[in-house]
């Protein structure tokens, strides 16, 4: 008992977290081997490895580009429905981990991802205003099989961080699509075309923040923002944690 008295204020009600911590160590996003040091969630080293999108960026969707740029050569060929959009880091260095993340149900990786989106565009999107916070949709049969939408579990980290209220159902996927990793940026529209819908509650949030894991060309981005605005939203404004390169 006396032993008992001296233990540190509050040890027992971290007691759960450290035996946990002890019988399943948590795992690094980026290397995928156990985080050191033990009391981060992702190491040290494998943080100063991760490439955050910082000028010169895309005016219109935020990827990386050369000086002397204003828009990426997408962004320079299409008219996008979304207002404005921004990358948090590079896709490279971080492929890997949301391969894991999608696809290997990696679901623990939400809350470090986004903390580490929060840290980088926070500026940007408490900037933009926003009524919710909204995630691109995934289609029934791969919501069953994941078991979650890696979407809307770093848009759900993202309204915790910001206060801003994250609407679950604001955008419905009511088609599903093929694999868009292979197609080309005319086949990425014809394939997401009508893919999605807007909520019934839209027309009540005006300005919409929309959160998906990865940008490539925009294409997803467009047509899910084309959906709520059809349903009444007045402005969409994208976010991501990693873009591809704007050249």
């Amino acid at each position: 008992m006396k032993d008992f008295l001296l233990l540190p204020k509050g040890f027992l009600k971290r007691a759960p977290d450290k035996v946990a911590a002890l019988l399943y160590p948590s795992r690094c996003p980026v290397c995928d081997r156990l985080v050191r040091p033990s009391s981060e969630r992702i190491c040290l080293s494998c943080l100063k490895t991760l490439k955050p999108i910082r000028t010169p960026f895309c005016e219109k969707c935020g990827k990386k580009i050369s000086a002397g740029m204003r828009f990426c050569i997408d962004c320079g060929r299409v008219h996008h429905a979304f207002t404005r959009s921004r990358g948090a880091f590079e896709y490279g260095p971080l492929s890997k981990a949301i391969y894991r993340y999608k696809y290997l149900g990696r679901r623990e990786y939400s809350k470090v991802f986004s903390e580490l989106t929060y840290s980088q565009l926070a500026d940007f999107i408490h900037g933009v205003h926003p009524d919710i916070i909204a995630a691109v949709p995934v289609s029934k049969k791969k919501l069953l099989k994941r078991g979650y939408n890696q979407a809307a579990e770093l848009a759900k980290g993202l309204s915790e961080l910001s206060g801003i209220p994250f609407e679950d159902g604001a955008l419905l996927r009511v088609r599903d699509t093929s694999p868009m990793k292979l197609l080309s940026p005319s086949e990425r529209q014809k394939n997401l075309k009508n893919a999605f819908t807007g909520g019934q509650n839209v027309v009540k949030f005006k300005r919409v923040l929309l959160v998906d894991d990865i940008y490539t060309t925009g294409s997803t981005m467009d047509e899910c923002s084309r959906a709520l605005l059809k349903a009444g939203a007045e402005s969409v404004y994208g976010l991501a944690m990693a873009s591809g390169a704007g050249v």
